[in-house]
């Protein structure tokens, strides 16, 4: 990509930074909750996947406004967090917070749609042999839903590359610390003789984003037919 320039470049890999620690942070929380919402009965259940499914339906400004209030420097998280040298508010690890939000929906979905897949049975099965339940779902269960995992976990890093409004609002927008591809775009889109520029990110974005899905789709297939053969 030596047609980038240094911004233009330092936006890209930020990028990918953000979105590859959101996907793999995000990505045990997801299994664990996918994993409630098939299979369990409780208390709040409804309420639970409404949560999940939240940031999918509210403005994503008011998404990261929410972060801001709880992780910012006065925020209850953040406080915390400042106790122990840590803050997350305007730094490119609270755009990956804001991007594992909300790609988050589409992990859990994806997720919970293979749990629900797999023939209960099967797991009985393994427990009755006295199997653990973690055994029994690292053997048989995980194997099983490698499809939809590696699908959801694509979908999710996609959706964090092209997060703009709860990144911007939460972290802002400062080059080379938090000035991800989304906001870049904008940011070029705001200065005179910067359409190029913009352009340029713009044909690397849809790029980045097709590549992501087609991957998805093939692997995902490809995992599908390993399984079926063992």
């Amino acid at each position: 990509m030596s047609w980038l320039g240094p911004q233009e470049w330092q936006a890209v890999m930020l990028s990918l930074k953000v979105s590859f620690w959101a996907t793999l942070l995000s990505l045990p929380v997801g299994i664990a909750v996918a994993y409630l919402l098939a299979r369990k009965e409780f208390a709040g259940k409804q309420l639970l996947n409404g949560l999940v499914h939240l940031p999918l339906i509210l403005p994503p400004v008011v998404t990261g406004y929410l972060l801001l209030l709880g992780f910012g420097p006065h925020g209850p998280f953040g406080r915390l967090l400042g106790e122990i040298g840590v803050s997350i508010a305007f730094r490119w690890s609270g755009a990956a917070l804001a991007a594992a939000i909300m790609g988050f929906p589409l992990m859990v979905r994806a997720l919970r749609l293979s749990i629900e897949a797999v023939d209960p049975k099967l797991e009985q099965a393994a427990a009755t042999l006295g199997a653990s339940r973690l055994w029994v779902f690292c053997t048989v269960t995980l194997p099983l839903i490698a499809p939809g995992l590696l699908a959801g976990a694509i979908l999710a890093f996609a959706k964090a590359m092209g997060e703009f409004g709860a990144t911007i609002t939460f972290v802002s927008n400062i080059p080379g610390q938090t000035q991800t591809l989304p906001s870049a775009i904008y940011s070029f889109l705001q200065v005179p003789d910067g359409e190029a520029a913009a352009l340029r990110l713009v044909i690397v974005s849809v790029a980045l984003a097709m590549a992501a899905l087609i991957a998805s789709e093939v692997l995902a297939r490809r995992l599908a037919k390993r399984v079926a053969g063992q």
